[in-house]
């Protein structure tokens, strides 16, 4: 079972990895911070789940965690399923002072935007993603009622929280969409309450990876909440069997074990997640 933190207490001590790659993953990360990448997911970890994902933002905190932090790391890094563009607008991340190393990998990696230049770069959509934009309003109505469709540009995902009955909706829609995506040549990603149809290859662990080797960084840690971050978890752990020092952190919550699980640390959500950063800052500070 992973450390969790203590949710009462705002600073206090760093949480203790429960196991020894953890361990090693955080004293590479402390001993030479300049040299190392932090990437977080977006939804759940730096922003609480909410009902409507265009109500989303980030923790009222997390600003000023990754401004604290940032400067003292090779770079931030914030991976997630959202275009590039919304997590940066939901995230408040253009133009803030001390952000200049923060990347937004959007899409899984299929999108960037860079603090430095403001700029996204993107490529074309799959073909399948507007046969599918144009099929999914039937289908849903055919079946069920209550859910809500996320139109990504690159994907598009079905959520049904705001359903009667959320999990027998999720579970209910599995196999229709399932089908729609692979007649389409897609993929479906399960999420928290959510099914995102996707091309294949948008992966975060793809993306993960490209950018430790693009940093040179020589540790990692990851944060993450979902079903859709295992990928990145299973890159920290591919990095660190060839060498790399990582980290692997969950925003913990009942919705979804899996990750918690597996990780080296469990937070109390996106809260803990800030109060994570802040605690890494002030002691990458010192190490300075």
């Amino acid at each position: 079972m992973a450390s969790h933190q203590d949710p009462t207490d705002p600073a206090g001590p760093l949480p203790t990895p429960v196991t020894r790659p953890g361990r090693d993953g955080l004293a590479a990360l402390l001993d030479r911070p300049a040299r190392a990448l932090v990437a977080l997911d977006f939804d759940g970890t730096l922003a609480p789940i909410v009902p409507d994902p265009d109500q989303a933002r980030a923790h009222p905190d997390a600003l000023s965690a990754l401004v604290a932090l940032a400067p003292q790391v090779a770079g931030v890094a914030v991976v997630t399923g959202r275009p590039a563009d919304v997590a940066v607008r939901y995230g408040g991340f253009a133009g803030v002072a001390g952000l200049e190393h923060l990347v937004v990998l959007g899409h899984y990696g299929a999108e960037r935007w860079d603090a430095v230049s403001g700029k996204v770069t993107a490529p074309d959509p799959h073909p399948g993603i507007a046969t599918v934009r144009a099929e999914l309003p039937g289908l849903l109505a055919s079946v069920t009622q209550g859910t809500w469709i996320e139109d990504k540009g690159h994907a598009v995902a079905v959520h049904t929280r705001r359903a009667a009955d959320p999990q027998g909706t999720f579970d209910a829609l599995r196999a229709p969409l399932t089908d729609l995506a692979t007649r389409n040549g897609l993929i479906v990603e399960p999420g928290r309450m959510v099914l995102e149809l996707r091309p294949p290859g948008m992966d975060k662990g793809v993306a993960l990876s490209d950018h430790v080797r693009e940093l040179g960084a020589e540790s990692v840690l990851y944060a993450g909440d979902d079903l859709g971050d295992l990928s990145a978890y299973a890159a920290v752990d591919a990095l660190r069997s060839d060498g790399t020092p990582g980290l692997l952190v969950c925003s913990g919550s009942e919705e979804v074990t899996e990750l918690s699980e597996r990780a080296d640390v469990v937070v109390d959500g996106p809260a803990g997640v800030v109060r994570l950063l802040r605690q890494i800052a002030a002691q990458a500070g010192q190490a300075g």
